[in-house]
């Protein structure tokens, strides 16, 4: 892409609300790599809808990725996030991306029984719709890294379907929060009762060594989520437990344009796609089987 049209489209994409951001990126989405989305049914409710993204032209069982989106536990929905999803699925994976309900009709933990629902919907239905259910990574931005982060190290979530996080095959967050206590956003407060939140919300506390590998990628500067109380603070952890995790910090990017990366438009900002493609490529099997890549 011109880098002139770019840094003009991204000043504009900055400029406007995160819905219409959406909109024009998803507008400029390429609709070649790739078929979907296909909307489908995890559970009873409105919110508990998924779009599938298949990769065209696979031969073999795909990597799977269920992605989940962010807002703040209030906002989002599927259907914003077609640019992420289409381009991870060119990429050769099947993309899971659910809704889960949000605040003020749930509060924790009820968004969190959503997503495990939607992950177990992926694991049953990934060989019907070309995917590998030995090969499923959870995949989030921000609110939706939380989500993603908690199903992937408090087996809590997990369990209620019949799945653990030793089966996942990686997680990958981006500009997430892990580590947010003292609540100090307004906005988040009631989503977690505070001030009687309970340590066990974090998912930095969960961390062990049955966790599995984990790409956890963050703006240089991130006024909204601090990278380095919560991302780098996280992948501190994981090294004491043994387990593999690398961290990726980009000056380019800020707390949206970290998701924002992964559209057409915008790859010139960061190599996220190509992090995120490298890191499911290398996975050889669950984590129990990679507890011998290199930890970076």
């Amino acid at each position: 892409m011109n880098g002139r049209f770019g840094r003009a489209l991204l000043a504009v994409l900055l400029a406007l609300s995160g819905c219409s951001s959406s909109a024009i990126i998803n507008g400029l989405t390429p609709g070649d790599g790739y078929t979907g989305p296909v909307s489908l049914a995890y559970a009873d409710g409105p919110r508990h809808q998924l779009d599938l993204y298949q990769p065209s032209g696979r031969t073999t069982p795909a990597p799977v990725l269920v992605f989940f989106y962010g807002g703040s536990w209030r906002n989002g929905e599927r259907a914003g996030y077609r640019f992420a999803a289409a381009a991870l699925a060119a990429q050769g994976s099947l993309v899971v991306v659910p809704d889960y309900r949000l605040y003020p009709e749930v509060s924790y933990p009820d968004f969190l029984r959503d997503s495990a629902a939607a992950v177990g919907w992926a694991v049953r239905h990934a060989v019907r719709y070309g995917g590998d259910p030995r090969q499923v990574y959870l995949i989030g931005h921000s609110a939706g890294a939380y989500n993603a982060a908690m199903l992937a190290y408090d087996p809590r979530w997990l369990a209620a379907e019949g799945l653990s996080p030793q089966q996942l095959a990686g997680f990958i967050g981006l500009a997430g929060p892990y580590n947010f206590l003292p609540i100090q956003v307004p906005e988040v407060m009631p989503v977690f009762h505070w001030p009687d939140t309970p340590p066990d919300t974090q998912p930095i506390v969960h961390v062990t060594a049955a966790a599995p590998r984990t790409l956890l990628i963050v703006a240089g500067q991130d006024e909204l989520v601090d990278p380095a109380r919560n991302s780098a603070a996280l992948a501190d952890a994981l090294r004491r437990a043994g387990v593999p995790v690398e961290l990726k910090r980009y000056d380019a990017l800020n707390h949206y344009t970290t998701i924002g990366a992964l559209a057409w438009p915008l790859r010139w900002l960061a190599p996220v796609l190509d992090d995120v493609t490298r890191f499911v490529a290398a996975g050889s099997g669950p984590a129990t089987l990679a507890r011998t890549a290199t930890v970076q």
